[in-house]
């Protein structure tokens, strides 16, 4: 397995809640139905995800708008690990990228969330 590429996010969960209580179908423009019911409206857990989607955009090496926001998409396991599911434009900027697979951590407390994930691809190491 060979690393394609590295991204991670910061945001600000005050600034956040704000955008989000000025505008508040910005949460449905960003999230899919699924992660906003397990955030459970919890500002943290929101930008947190947030974080996720702009880490993976970085991962890629694209910028901000280059896939629709909800094309990235944080689920989380039975045990509540999560973990990032493409759809639509989102899946051939992985492959364009040379990205099989995606791999993430998200942490927040309430005033920071963070997001690092690592893109691999089924190459192995020194193949190249």
């Amino acid at each position: 397995m060979a690393t394609e590429g590295i991204g991670i996010d910061l945001v600000d969960v005050g600034r956040f809640d704000q955008a989000l209580r000025r505008r508040p179908r910005l949460a449905q423009r960003l999230f899919t139905e699924g992660e906003r019911r397990d955030a459970n409206a919890r500002p943290e857990r929101l930008a947190a995800r947030f974080a996720a989607k702009e880490a993976v955009l970085k991962t890629f090496g694209v910028g901000l708008w280059a896939t629709p926001w909800r094309s990235i998409e944080v689920v989380l396991s039975d045990s509540g690990a999560p973990s990032v599911v493409l759809h639509g434009r989102a899946t051939e900027l992985a492959k364009l990228a040379g990205i099989t697979s995606l791999h993430v951590s998200l942490t927040h407390t309430s005033e920071l969330a963070a997001a690092f994930v690592i893109g691999t691809s089924e190459e192995e190491l020194g193949a190249r």
